[in-house]
């Protein structure tokens, strides 16, 4: 089965990981958050089949406003759980790649640092799974 995704479909999906590693870089004080960041992206820009193509475009479209992890939560969680509605709903197998490669995304963001996440960053990436797992 393959994707059928229109721009705000699109835009959804990379807000939602790319957002997701945001949320880890904003709870990472006490490490580097670019650090955390660079991680974090690149392991999303690895991804593979249909979800890779769309985390590895080069389009203007994610949509991440706020100062605050609070702030940028209310944008991020919510499009996690879209996201793997949308992707549900077309592909199982897509979603999963999907909630794969976000969760892996998440954990490298976490462990930028080298060493075991801060509590901090490990309640954010429980939060990040629980609005994968919502749908």
């Amino acid at each position: 089965m393959s994707l059928t995704l229109t721009a705000q479909d699109t835009a959804t999906l990379r807000t939602a990981a790319y957002g997701a590693v945001t949320l880890l870089a904003a709870a990472d004080v006490a490490g580097s958050p670019h650090k955390a960041a660079t991680a974090g992206s690149l392991a999303l820009y690895s991804a593979t089949g249909p979800i890779g193509h769309v985390l590895a475009e080069k389009k203007p479209g994610v949509t991440l406003e706020g100062k605050t992890a609070a702030a940028i939560a209310d944008y991020v969680l919510p499009a996690l759980t879209e996201a793997m509605r949308l992707l549900n709903e077309q592909d199982p197998a897509e979603a999963g790649n999907f909630r794969v490669t976000v969760l892996v995304a998440v954990e490298a963001a976490a462990r930028a640092h080298r060493g075991e996440p801060s509590p901090t960053a490990a309640e954010m990436a429980r939060k990040i799974t629980a609005a994968l797992d919502a749908e």
